[in-house]
């Protein structure tokens, strides 16, 4: 900018007009005023890509006032639709499923869901894994719907609070110790078989055992003895018949001679005795036995 100096005459005087001694050039020119232009013009197209790519990044990560893409914010908490993928460990304090539908978990190698305390340390695991479902903790229990607790393991017991235990292999149940069970009973139309290959099979009962088939017959098979022994009670054989077919027969002899055979002879209150066998039969009604 260029200040000039101006002298007001009058008419009819003629003054000589004075030069200009000083010029103060105010503003930016020459190639400073083409930089600072191209500079602006720079900034304007910085602002424009930023805007077109902050519009482009809202649009393909679908934001919205209520979330991001099929995340949403509610006062429940977040909500997920669809399938997600996480790349990183997620911490949540409750995981449900929507009403009409299953909730899955599904990984390339396993699923493992950790607990923690408030130090830090994990309490509970459970390890999905392709061929194994590993759970570590002091205790596992499985409960039903209204709280009822199903199935309970720990250091010391398994604990199956079921009405009814049902095992469908075909091999059975296999049981290295002992079992206390109040009832075993097969499934219906089938035989239920209870053996011990290569130890003897004991039951004991503090105020008895019943053995029942309803339709078909008891059979107990050993190598070795069958005992029925009573502590404190009588032995009792309730049936019409009662048939001993395998014991051994005596050819006839003279009178007296036994040859070592016996007669079982029964009581009118149905206790067992023997009785040297004769040529008849050695068994008498009103025994000392039987008194």
């Amino acid at each position: 900018m260029v200040r000039e100096q101006y002298t007001t005459t009058t008419p009819g005087t003629s003054l000589e007009r004075p030069k200009n001694e000083y010029i103060y050039k105010i503003g930016i020119y020459g190639w400073r005023k083409r930089c600072l232009y191209l500079f602006v013009l720079l900034l304007l197209i910085i602002l424009v890509v930023n805007f077109s790519l902050t519009i482009w990044i809202l649009k393909v990560m679908w934001f919205s006032p209520t979330g991001m893409g099929h995340l949403r914010v509610t006062k429940e908490g977040l909500r997920l639709e669809g399938e997600s993928e996480f790349l990183f460990p997620l911490y949540a304090k409750e995981i449900h499923s929507r009403v009409d539908s299953s909730l899955l978990l599904q990984s390339t190698h396993n699923v493992t869901v950790n607990a923690r305390n408030s130090n830090g340390e994990v309490t509970g695991r459970l390890n999905v894994g392709p061929k194994m479902v590993e759970f570590h903790s002091q205790q596992f229990q499985i409960n039903s719907k209204d709280g009822k607790p199903l199935f309970t393991v720990d250091e010391n017991e398994v604990v199956i609070g079921t009405d009814k235990l049902r095992v469908t292999g075909p091999e059975g149940a296999l049981f290295e110790h002992s079992v206390e069970t109040p009832l075993v009973k097969a499934e219906a139309f089938k035989q239920l078989r209870l053996e011990s290959p290569t130890r003897s099979l004991s039951m004991d009962a503090p105020r008895g055992i019943n053995i029942k088939a309803q339709a078909g017959n008891i059979e107990a098979l050993s190598q070795m003895d069958i005992k029925l022994h009573s502590s404190d009670g009588v032995l009792l054989l309730d049936a019409e018949t009662v048939r001993l077919p395998k014991l051994p027969e005596g050819a006839r002899g003279g009178p007296g001679i036994s040859q070592g055979l016996y007669e079982i002879c029964v009581c009118p209150d149905g206790k067992l005795y023997l009785s040297v066998a004769g040529v008849g039969s050695t068994c008498q009604e009103y025994s000392r036995v039987c008194q």
